[in-house]
């Protein structure tokens, strides 16, 4: 599967499947006011502050899933509901890791939601550790969010 950078001209297809996936994933599990920031012009808003740091998977009519990095952080994951149990996620996670790696990260980490079992399990099927929760600040509309998330960290190859 071919990975590549995201296009401006798919951003409103990615943003709705960061929503979808989203909802799907946290809706249940985090604060109602936060639901009510996530809408799908949030999701719009930060792909494209954010589009120099998107990879993506699919044809560009028809993304599968993404991934974005942000300093030494994995810091999304999304993968269509079509798509998942395909692979689509470990090849966007091998990518985002290698991007980080090739940086000189050495220690990269992600924010997991706490209660999101199935993202868990799969973070540590890739090789992620679970260190810990920690309070994040989330990127919102209304301006900064806190948020205990469940931390998970890697050790990176240099070169990887």
């Amino acid at each position: 599967m071919q990975i590549r950078h995201a296009a401006i001209t798919e951003v409103d297809a990615l943003a709705q499947l960061w929503f979808d996936g989203w909802q799907d994933a946290h809706a249940a599990i985090l604060p109602e006011a936060l639901r009510r920031l996530r809408t799908l012009e949030s999701f719009k808003e930060r792909l494209l502050r954010g589009l120099a740091e998107v990879r993506v998977a699919g044809p560009a009519d028809a993304p599968l899933g993404f991934c974005m990095v942000k300093g030494d952080e994995l810091y999304q994951l999304f993968v269509s509901a079509q798509a998942r149990g395909a692979g689509v996620a470990a090849v966007l996670m091998t990518d985002g890791e290698a991007r980080l790696a090739e940086r000189g990260v050495n220690t990269a980490w992600l924010a997991c939601a706490i209660g999101n079992e199935r993202a868990a399990r799969f973070y540590g099927k890739s090789g992620w550790h679970h260190v810990g929760s920690q309070i994040i600040q989330l990127e919102t509309t209304a301006g900064a969010f806190d948020l205990e998330v469940w931390r998970f960290q890697k050790r990176l190859l240099p070169g990887a």
